[in-house]
């Protein structure tokens, strides 16, 4: 089973918080030798600020304390925690009053003058605000982290610190399970990386290969994810990123449309995606429909079928495909 899972695919596009759900699903599946799995935690852990976690872990792999260094890093995060919290303790404060926050305007301009006049706050504690979401993010304190990645985007008018907000947001939304939220902020993210029109074109394929990874969280949690997988990737501009990029993600495409009935209609133009496709991708999905719709291979579709059961149960976003095939 582990010959069809795509997490180390799927975790080059992602940012390294969201694989730790990734590899919580592959411990529960038992695909992988469990010492080997919290040896990919403790590697991601080591490059984030949660450090409780990633000595908790390293004890249970080793069967002995964490080293000093991890102990002397931990005392660095707490002591930088507390000297952002202390920079962005004027507007953190002046966010947390219901009634003060009601008297900002829509247009971010004028909220500036009245913010540095009346609660002496500038630029500088807008920045620090950004930077204290950030850290509480790589804390994995991500509740802090959403709401005031959510307030630095209704202050800020540095338009690319805005873009990396809301990244950081739609991860803290995913990472909470907030899916109606973070639906709104990958459409959001979407018309941002649309309007970019600047930005060079090897960018704008990067961030559009992000998105679609990122979205799969969404897409295969939310009420009408399956719907809206199809909508964005078919668009000519992710469907050039798909085959440029990430021909992998025709996976996750071809579940969403076997499993909407509603959407059968999209069926011919995946199976011309799969066809040119079919030289780089080999899938049980994929194969599945193959047999069933091109070759017209009976027997090798239900022979695909029991490995597409195989593809769902050992992976998170294809597990509705699994229900199918039993």
């Amino acid at each position: 089973m582990a010959e069809h899972d795509l997490t180390a695919k799927l975790a080059k596009s992602m940012d390294r918080h969201l694989v730790f759900p990734l590899l919580e699903w592959l411990s529960a599946k038992e695909l992988y030798p469990e010492d080997q799995i919290q040896q990919g935690k403790l590697d991601l852990l080591n490059k984030t600020n949660m450090l409780d976690y990633a000595m908790e872990i390293f004890t249970q792999l080793n069967n002995r304390d964490p080293p000093q260094e991890l102990k002397e890093r931990r005392t660095e995060v707490v002591q930088n925690l507390r000297k952002l919290q202390a920079q962005a303790d004027s507007i953190v404060q002046f966010l947390s009053d219901e009634s003060l926050v009601k008297q900002l305007k829509q247009e971010k301009a004028q909220n500036l003058p009245w913010l540095q006049r009346e609660h002496n706050i500038g630029s500088e504690q807008i920045d620090a605000l950004y930077q204290y979401a950030k850290f509480q993010f790589d804390c994995g304190n991500y509740s802090e982290a959403a709401e005031f990645l959510y307030h630095y985007r209704t202050l800020s008018t540095n338009s690319e610190r805005n873009l990396s907000a809301l990244w950081g947001k739609l991860a803290a939304e995913i990472l909470l399970q907030d899916w109606d939220t973070a639906m709104d902020s990958l459409t959001k993210l979407k018309s941002v990386i649309d309007d970019n029109n600047f930005a060079p074109l090897l960018v704008q394929l990067q961030q559009r290969t992000w998105l679609m990874h990122w979205s799969l969280f969404v897409f295969f949690n939310h009420e009408n994810g399956r719907n809206a997988i199809i909508d964005l990737f078919f668009q000519e501009r992710f469907l050039n990123a798909i085959q440029t990029n990430a021909q992998h993600l025709v996976r996750y495409l071809a579940v969403a449309a076997v499993v909407n009935k509603r959407r059968r209609n999209v069926m011919k133009d995946l199976m011309r995606l799969i066809e040119q496709e079919s030289y780089q991708v080999s899938d049980p999905v994929t194969d599945f429909l193959q047999c069933l719709y091109t070759n017209y291979d009976f027997d090798g579709a239900q022979q695909k079928l029991q490995e597409c059961e195989q593809v769902g149960w050992t992976e998170g976003f294809c597990c509705v495909f699994s229900l199918l095939c039993l």
